[in-house]
């Protein structure tokens, strides 16, 4: 049993570990602009993670996040394996740089959130400008990329033709995501939030390729607005139809980070070349997506879709342009 003393030890040790609200709010407001990147397609939020110095921290705090980690700290807190210890839990805790990791994803999730809203809005009204300036985002962030890097080797032509063609086929897949799997959903989410860590390489393009950006977008708010139905006797049911796409982008995405970016990482250690041409031309190819989900909504190539959707494109490209010119010069060879 632990004495008043043990106790004060504990205490004191946790309060310790607790970075200063400065560096708090630090973080969460790089979280905020990561996460407003990471919910339109064609922008990273890695990318916003290189600018802001963090990224190389970013890295090594998902990377030290492993099952064994994770079970770890659970035992470390339950009365099992030599009983509670808080000074080892927090051992675990600061090996994954946790504080950074909360601060961060409250930030993401808070811009997300906000982000998607405007999102389910613009694809109820404004479907077209919507599709036309993910376009215009997606066509500017191919030309950053593709200036980036060399695609000279043959493995690298092999790879970036197989990224290309990835893209293509998957942009013609999907219908709109009004009757999306919640395996297609968990598939999305562990791709989407692995890519979202990578420079250049936007985790929202995979939505917009599987056509569920829209659609996780107005689920996401469904659940956000059922759970608060509950406290004014809304139904359970609406929580549970939503909440399970919600549940099944989320552990998507935490399989994803702790799988899919690893093998991404390890892939770019052993061919960076080709793997970088690879991921560039995912991009390139998701350009079919926004044009075929045009159709898709019942929508032709008239006169007034072509002004609608061009002129939109516009607007997001100049953005992303901007932003480049202004931000960083985007160095995928340090990646």
């Amino acid at each position: 049993m632990s004495t008043p003393s043990d106790h004060a030890t504990e205490d004191y040790t946790v309060r310790g570990s607790v970075p200063p609200l400065r560096e708090w709010l630090r973080v969460y407001v790089i979280g905020l602009f990561m996460g407003t990147a990471d919910a339109v397609p064609g922008v990273s939020g890695g990318t916003i993670a290189l600018i802001a110095g963090i990224y190389e921290r970013l890295i090594s705090a998902v990377t030290a996040v492993t099952p064994s980690r994770f079970v770890d700290g659970v035992a470390a807190l339950l009365p099992v394996r030599g009983g509670v210890s808080i000074p080892r839990a927090l051992d675990v805790w600061e090996t994954v740089d946790g504080w950074f990791l909360i601060a961060l994803l409250g930030g993401i999730f808070t811009a997300v959130i906000a982000v998607t809203g405007v999102v389910e809005w613009a694809n109820e009204y404004h479907p077209r400008e919507l599709l036309g300036f993910f376009f215009g985002l997606i066509a500017a962030s191919a030309v950053i990329l593709l200036r980036a890097i060399d695609i000279e080797g043959t493995d690298e032509i092999a790879a970036a033709v197989a990224g290309f063609a990835v893209a293509f086929l998957a942009s013609g897949i999907n219908s709109g995501g009004g009757d999306s799997s919640l395996l297609l959903v968990f598939v999305a989410g562990a791709f989407s939030v692995s890519a979202m860590i990578l420079p250049g390489i936007s985790g929202s393009l995979m939505l917009v390729i599987l056509g569920l950006h829209a659609y996780l977008s107005a689920q996401l708010h469904a659940f956000l607005g059922a759970l608060t139905g509950l406290v004014s006797g809304g139904s359970p049911a609406d929580v549970v139809g939503s909440g399970s796409v919600v549940v099944a982008f989320i552990v998507g995405g935490l399989i994803g980070v702790l799988t899919i970016a690893r093998i991404i990482r390890r892939a770019l250690d052993a061919n960076h070349g080709a793997t970088l041409a690879f991921l560039v031309a995912l991009v390139v190819g998701a350009l079919r997506a926004p044009v075929f989900q045009i159709g898709q909504k019942g929508y032709t190539w008239s006169q007034e879709t072509i002004l609608l959707f061009g002129g939109a494109a516009v607007v997001g490209a100049v953005i992303v342009l901007v932003l480049d010119w202004y931000a960083v010069d985007i160095d995928l060879e340090t990646v």
